[in-house]
């Protein structure tokens, strides 16, 4: 069970901040090429130094706490998630706030 913490607390994140994009309709997900370019800019270089600090022994996963799935490079799939979970969960957050502080103006209007 332990092994599932990484991906239970991404589980989490998107649980926070998923809801916004139904009920609030903030359309992000629908917009995914955009969403995926957006992050591929940060996740990309992220990921990479990641590999090369992994590789140079400066950093490391708790092998119980992930579930043992390991990409080239030595990193957890757990680790690739994180870089694709998050920041969705950020951009919906400030769409998120986008959308209400739009629609608040509009009815001070």
């Amino acid at each position: 069970m332990r092994s599932l913490i990484y991906l239970g607390v991404l589980l989490g994140c998107l649980a926070c901040a998923g809801w916004l994009e139904p009920v609030l309709k903030v359309g992000v997900l629908a917009r995914h090429r955009r969403v995926l370019r957006t992050i591929s800019l940060v996740a990309v270089p992220f990921l990479l130094i990641d590999v090369a600090a992994i590789l140079a022994g400066w950093w490391w996963f708790d092998t119980g706490a992930v579930l043992g799935l390991v990409l080239p490079g030595g990193i957890p799939l757990e680790e690739v998630l994180f870089f694709l979970v998050v920041p969705v969960c950020a951009i919906l957050g400030f769409e998120a706030v986008r959308t209400v502080l739009g629609r608040l103006g509009k009815a001070g209007r």
